[in-house]
């Protein structure tokens, strides 16, 4: 199957269209309703973080999304050209939310955990042009790294 993008406005009332596509998509590869509820909150998530921190540049206010299906799973970019908020060490400290003080978060700071503990596969590229998110769920757990 072809990847399949889309692009909206860096706005929240947008981000249904996103979890939408994403839902013809999943049922089309047929995934479980619990792992179609579980990758539309991730994708919402980032969508929200796009939004967020994409809406910074006047000139390219848009949030790109795409689906890229595969045997194996399903693959979800969100990019936005907003100024970067991901620290890469940051990140790869991220761990499991049980092992976690999420006290010393700051609001909106467990973002990347949720995303971590709904997908099997989450990355962020962050660059001077802007953030990428890339979210894989797999169709079989055994597929898994």
């Amino acid at each position: 199957m072809n990847a399949i993008r889309l692009q909206i406005p860096a706005h929240a009332d947008y981000i249904d269209m996103v979890r939408i596509c994403l839902f013809g998509i999943a049922s089309k590869m047929n995934y479980a309703y619990e792992e179609m509820e579980d990758m539309k909150v991730a994708v919402s998530e980032a969508c929200n973080n796009a939004v967020i921190h994409g809406e910074f540049r006047e000139t390219s206010n848009v949030i790109d999304i795409s689906f890229e299906p595969k045997d194996s799973g399903l693959t979800i970019k969100v990019k936005n050209n907003g100024v970067s908020t991901f620290v890469g060490e940051a990140l790869e400290k991220a761990s499991p939310l049980p092992d976690v003080d999420v006290s010393g978060l700051r609001v909106g700071g467990l973002g990347i955990y949720l995303m971590q503990a709904l997908m099997d596969e989450v990355e962020v590229n962050a660059s001077e042009s802007g953030t990428e998110v890339v979210l894989t769920k797999y169709l079989d757990a055994a597929a898994e790294h």
